[in-house]
């Protein structure tokens, strides 16, 4: 039997998937580290809203005083092509925007809320880790809808 080149390009792709969940994954450990260390807790990860052309929550996390901060994870090897904040673009914090207030609706009350990202650049097997830069309210949902 033979097999076509589509065919073993869209095996490598799978593959090449498998590997992008599993360093999100990563980052995503490493970032909930970062931030339960500067005294947050996780409320929720990877909330997704329902039905396709949603959103999604990377980490939910709260502060001590009890704001409620829905976190975007980014990570790049590299700062090449703008680095792992430039990726995050007026679509994708509308998305985000959407799913928190979808969240939201489940609560009955809406806490204060901010929407931070925590950029990691570098490998995530280095020695020292990647680093880590953690932006605190680095978008409003104001301008989202």
């Amino acid at each position: 039997m033979w097999t076509s080149r589509k065919q073993g390009a869209s095996a490598a792709n799978g593959a090449a998937r498998q590997t992008t969940k599993v360093r999100g994954d990563a980052a995503e450990d490493a970032a909930l580290a970062h931030l339960r260390r500067h005294g947050l807790t996780l409320v929720h990860r990877n909330f997704k809203t329902p039905g396709r052309g949603g959103g999604e929550v990377d980490l939910i996390m709260r502060e001590p005083d009890g704001t409620l901060v829905f976190v975007e994870v980014r990570q790049r090897a590299s700062a090449s092509r703008g680095g792992a904040g430039a990726s995050i673009t007026g679509v994708k914090q509308r998305r985000i925007v959407f799913a928190a207030r979808h969240f939201l609706l489940r609560l009955g009350s809406e806490p204060p809320c901010r929407f931070d990202v925590v950029l990691l650049e570098g490998a995530l097997d280095a020695p020292d880790g990647p680093r880590i830069d953690w932006l605190r309210a680095a978008f409003d949902a104001s301008g989202a809808f």
